[in-house]
């Protein structure tokens, strides 16, 4: 078999609102620069590619890349070709959870609510920024310093640098700047006022293999970090609903959840908008 291409819709609270993601099967045959080359071209947030497994209890393997860099892990790609996977008959070793090997290790996949859901990984780095890194992430964003009421670091893979600010109007108001040096990850974050549809607004930016600081429209592994953050300093309990995407076009929607034993799980709708369109070799070239 050829290599194939699927496109899924993930988080989207209706058709086409969540953050499109292309599914590369049978890219065995491309090496890195390949992977990232048809990433490039693609435009999407982020291309991944589907490969069988090589460590033992992994369902499947994922090479994850957005524009410019390969990353350990990210959450919309996580859900997007888990769906993929499961549609095109995959069957998971232990029943009821899905196993995914990436860059940042092994990942659990499972429902929740009868939408897929990623286990969040843990945070390789938490805590208060120093001045410096808050002062520089304000001025990338263009958020003054009096809007924010905290800064933290929400690394899980992405190197997430989070600002808390007073109010959603903030939030939706920040004018970034057009470039960024390599590696800016930025979250925005406020909580939303009582009778909305979702908790809290999010907006993620992330710089392109070409230095320009890019927002994403729906981000898996930003809302993993700030659930994480945000369950842990007691400021939500339980349950709570993240919009994200409106200033792009988008209109997502994603689902944290903290069970019982304090884990956290990621949670959004996944939906195939295009299935198995064939790849001819030239285009990896």
């Amino acid at each position: 078999m050829g290599m194939k291409l699927d496109i899924v819709d993930v988080f989207g609270s209706q058709a086409l609102r969540g953050n499109p993601l292309a599914v590369v099967h049978g890219g065995e045959v491309l090496d890195t620069s390949a992977m990232q080359a048809l990433t490039d071209w693609l435009g999407f947030s982020e291309t991944t590619f589907l490969l069988p497994p090589i460590t033992n209890g992994a369902d499947y393997r994922l090479r994850i890349f957005c524009p410019g860099r390969e990353l350990p892990f990210a959450g919309h790609p996580t859900l997007g070709t888990c769906h993929t996977w499961l549609a095109s008959g995959g069957v998971p070793v232990r029943d009821g959870v899905v196993v995914q090997e990436c860059g940042g290790g092994l990942v659990e996949i499972r429902r929740i609510e009868g939408m897929l859901a990623f286990r969040a990984p843990p945070t390789r780095q938490a805590g208060p920024l120093s001045v410096e890194e808050r002062a520089a992430a304000a001025q990338l964003c263009q958020v003054p310093e009096d809007a924010i009421v905290e800064a933290v670091h929400a690394d899980n893979g992405p190197g997430w640098k989070l600002l808390r600010l007073r109010s959603v109007e903030e939030v939706l108001a920040a004018e970034p700047q057009p470039r960024a040096p390599p590696g800016t990850d930025i979250g925005l974050i406020a909580a939303c006022a009582p009778g909305n549809d979702a908790d809290f607004e999010l907006r993620a930016f992330f710089v392109d293999g070409h230095g320009v600081l890019v927002e994403d429209p729906v981000t898996g592994s930003l809302n993993a970090a700030a659930a994480q953050y945000l369950f842990g300093a007691g400021l939500v309990k339980g349950r709570y609903v993240a919009a994200q995407g409106r200033k792009v076009g988008a209109d997502g929607r994603v689902v944290c959840v903290q069970a019982d034993d304090g884990v956290v799980w990621v949670a959004g709708k996944t939906v195939t908008v295009a299935r198995r369109a064939e790849l001819v070799p030239r285009a990896s070239e």
